[in-house]
């Protein structure tokens, strides 16, 4: 397997054209390989700039997840640090786990902040959606938010050979002309929910618009969890 490290996007274009397969950390990828065969050609955006910003308001694919810190908001921050051991963060990347893995521990946070994401075709970058990366899944070059006023991110202990543990996001965004609106993401199981509710009419208000969502209907215990989360982000706002 012939790997390509391009330090440009013109670069990491023609390797696209050319049928290189994006690698990531290959934290992921190198079992089914191994398994499966490897390709002839493999791409890693590890050298190219677009690919590593990390800061207020970016974050690049080729990031590597130890690397994720207090310049990004917590609830991504959190969602990061809390990814396997310190060997596999020091290893995987951001890219790989939102595109790559089937756990997708970054999304919730990803969901919360509203993210958009600049990704990387044989045509070249363009900006899209969160659904179309995980419905497509082109090539990640980096995600871009607005930063919320205030997040929080749980993650419930995991039990060992179990399904994937409860994780909630959660983030209070400004809106135009004074409002707030509540952004709360859960993954219960390998399922993703994502609702947005208004921030009026105090704790209990928030909580029963939310009640009436898909999130509403999740198991009791999942249910408490949330609404944990909720009102203790409810309350760091308040704040400000």
């Amino acid at each position: 397997m012939l790997l390509r490290l391009p330090t440009t996007l013109p670069e990491a274009q023609e390797c696209l054209s050319d049928g290189a397969i994006p690698v990531g950390g290959a934290t992921l990828v190198w079992a089914a390989w191994q398994r499966d065969g490897f390709p002839e050609q493999a791409v890693s955006l590890r050298e190219v700039p677009e690919a590593n910003v990390l800061g207020a308001g970016e974050v690049g694919a080729a990031v590597l997840l130890h690397r994720i810190d207090e310049r990004v908001p917590e609830v991504l921050h959190r969602a990061a640090s809390g990814i396997g051991t310190g060997a596999v963060r020091r290893t995987a990347t951001v890219g790989g786990n939102v595109v790559g893995s089937t756990l997708r521990c970054l999304l919730p946070a990803a969901l919360v902040l509203d993210a958009r994401a600049r990704v990387l075709a044989a045509e070249g970058p363009f900006e899209t959606d969160l659904a179309e990366v995980l419905a497509k899944k082109p090539l990640l070059l980096s995600l871009h938010w607005d930063e919320p006023l205030v997040s929080g991110y749980h993650k419930v202990a995991e039990a060992a050979g179990g399904p994937p543990p409860l994780v909630v996001a959660t983030a209070v965004r400004a809106t135009g002309e004074g409002g707030r609106v509540l952004r709360v993401a859960v993954r219960d199981g390998y399922d993703f929910l994502s609702e947005n509710v208004p921030c009026s009419g105090g704790a209990d208000r928030v909580l029963d618009a939310l009640g009436s969502t898909a999130i509403g209907a999740l198991p009791a215990e999942a249910g408490e969890v949330v609404r944990d989360q909720v009102i203790s982000v409810l309350e760091r706002a308040a704040g400000l």
